[in-house]
């Protein structure tokens, strides 16, 4: 049941990024281009997936058995930092995020092919390195 329960809210959400244009990398970067011709359609995308997971982040604090898997720290760091300029660098340049890219996959296009090649090449990277730290 939870395998379906899954399926089903992968669904959703995949159908509504592709209703949204959030998976069109083109209405990215006219989002992210303030400087130019500035799209703003995708901040009410954004407002409405925030009013969305607010209850659900209510909800998950309050529980005692895990629904969401929330991070357990809340320290902003160096790591976190460089994590989030990599990711933003990586969303302006390629007009894509990680659920778009592989809603995007199913399109016909070698773009978000090599966006997700890339991203599990970094993945595999990032684990490579994590290992070798604890390693020492």
């Amino acid at each position: 049941m939870n395998l379906i329960a899954s399926l089903l809210c992968g669904l959703l959400f995949g159908a509504g990024l592709l209703v949204s244009g959030m998976a069109d990398p083109a209405k990215v970067l006219g989002f992210l281009d303030l400087a130019g011709r500035w799209d703003p359609s995708l901040m009410l995308v954004m407002a409405a997936a925030v009013l969305t997971a607010l209850p659900a982040f209510a909800l998950a604090r309050r529980r005692s058995q895990a629904i969401l898997e929330l991070p357990a720290s809340r320290r902003i760091d160096a790591r976190l930092i460089v994590g989030s300029l990599i990711f933003g660098v990586g969303w302006g340049i390629a007009g894509f995020c990680p659920g778009p890219a592989i809603v995007s996959l199913g399109m016909g296009q070698w773009q978000p092919v090599l966006f997700v090649a890339a991203m599990l090449i970094g993945r595999a990277a990032y684990e490579v390195v994590e290992h070798l730290r604890q390693a020492s």
